[in-house]
């Protein structure tokens, strides 16, 4: 594989949506396994196309690799090859690494009015879009133009047919209390930074006491904000919309915050 081959590869991965990195070798001194120009795409699990030389070269720059796409941060990785490393001339490798991290993911539990207006907001705002709601006249991707995904399914299996990772975001606002509950539930069994529930004070104090009923800890129940979205005094469905989308911005720009104690998940 040549080196246009391994940026194509960058590029299709990066227009898929899928975390990569892209490590090319710029500068060579002395011996080395790669000259400059050589370039390697590294995924979030590791996985390579192309080579950057092999042995401990390789072994660092996806490992430096990996942390690049973590954190999005591009970098500059030194080298200096020794006999013991195999290299009896010596040399020095530079390799510069740069993430393309995936824009984050967005998962809304209901497709109502303020679902559809939040899927065009957060969409507008960088964020693939997954839309989900258990009644067939909504379930329509015509109705989602900022949605990538539109999908038709009970709430209380969504969160085990859709991937969520610590950068995934969710948004609950379904059509009643029960659906929300059950989508609350399967929300809390994933590592989502971010569960935002829509609705009012009221709804709050008996979703909470409910969860507490069920042997939830206080760190979980902590997890789901209620009302989602910023106090800005908003009414209408794009009003709402807007207040979460301002959320989401907020929160991905927070560092992550630590998982709940195995020890406060339900029994």
């Amino acid at each position: 594989m040549n080196g246009l081959d391994v940026i194509r590869e960058f590029v299709r991965l990066a227009d898929a949506g899928v975390p990569a990195a892209l490590a090319t070798v710029v500068e060579t001194t002395g011996s080395s396994p790669r000259k400059a120009g050589a370039r390697m795409v590294v995924g979030l699990d590791g996985t390579t196309v192309g080579t950057v030389g092999g042995g401990k070269i390789e072994l660092e720059t996806v490992a430096a690799a990996r942390e690049a796409i973590r954190d999005g941060r591009p970098r500059s990785l030194p080298f200096t090859l020794t006999e013991e490393q195999g290299h009896v001339c010596g040399g020095r490798v530079l390799v510069y690494i740069e993430p393309a991290a995936a824009p984050p993911r967005l998962v809304i539990a209901g497709g109502g009015h303020v679902g559809e207006a939040l899927a065009r907001a957060a969409s507008f705002a960088g964020f693939r879009v997954t839309v989900a709601d258990d009644r067939p006249a909504y379930a329509k991707p015509g109705r989602f133009s900022g949605a990538g995904e539109v999908l038709l399914c009970d709430y209380g299996t969504l969160f085990g047919q859709v991937p969520v990772d610590d950068a995934t975001l969710i948004v609950i606002a379904t059509s009643g209390f029960e659906q929300d509950f059950a989508a609350v539930r399967g929300a809390l069994g994933t590592p989502a930074p971010y569960i935002g529930l829509v609705g009012s004070a009221r709804k709050r104090e008996v979703l909470r006491a409910t969860l507490a009923a069920e042997g939830y800890g206080a760190r979980q129940i902590d997890r789901v904000t209620i009302p989602a979205g910023l106090p800005i005094g908003g009414e209408t469905p794009e009003e709402i919309a807007v207040s979460i989308a301002a959320q989401l911005i907020e929160q991905r720009h927070r560092k992550p915050p630590s998982p709940p104690p195995a020890n406060e998940a339900p029994p």
